[in-house]
């Protein structure tokens, strides 16, 4: 590994596995790739607040954002998300490989309630790898806000 994310999760003390899964279409190709579930697959996405203020949001693979839910947890009329341009000089990562562990800037960070008590899959900085960690001891590390934000992925005809 090349990227600052292993070094932030070790330095952190945290227990975790480096996965090289290779690449991957989709997260129910990414999440069997590491032998997990798709709900413990999180999606690591880049929020904007403000100009030039972001969060992290952490959200299981099986569930999307739920904008009403965040914005009341903000108290804004207003969230976007970044162009992959943006949220790479906001983080340090391309999309796909979004970690808030190594993250150029250590942004809030914000995890769907229901990633309490797993064991969950991040990117590790870089395409084809994986971190897998504990879910209660990541948040700790990373002084994560655990909230309802994510409502299921809507259903595909």
């Amino acid at each position: 590994m090349s990227g600052p994310a292993v070094p932030a999760v070790e330095a952190a003390g945290i227990a975790h596995r480096v996965l090289r899964h290779g690449p991957v279409g989709s997260v129910a190709e990414a999440a069997a790739a590491q032998g997990m579930e798709v709900r413990d697959l999180v999606k690591t996405l880049v929020v904007r607040r403000a100009d030039d203020q972001y969060v992290f949001v952490l959200v299981p693979g099986d569930r999307v954002i739920s904008w009403p839910k965040l914005r009341a947890l903000f108290g804004v009329n207003r969230l976007s998300m970044p162009d992959a341009a943006t949220a790479k000089q906001a983080t340090g990562y391309e999309r796909g490989t979004i970690t808030p562990f190594g993250s150029s800037t250590a942004w809030p960070v914000i995890a769907d309630d229901r990633l309490r008590g797993r064991t969950i899959g991040l990117g590790a900085g870089e395409r084809g790898v994986a971190l897998q960690v504990a879910a209660d001891e990541a948040g700790k590390a990373l002084d994560a806000t655990f909230a309802d934000v994510t409502d299921p992925e809507p259903a595909r005809s």
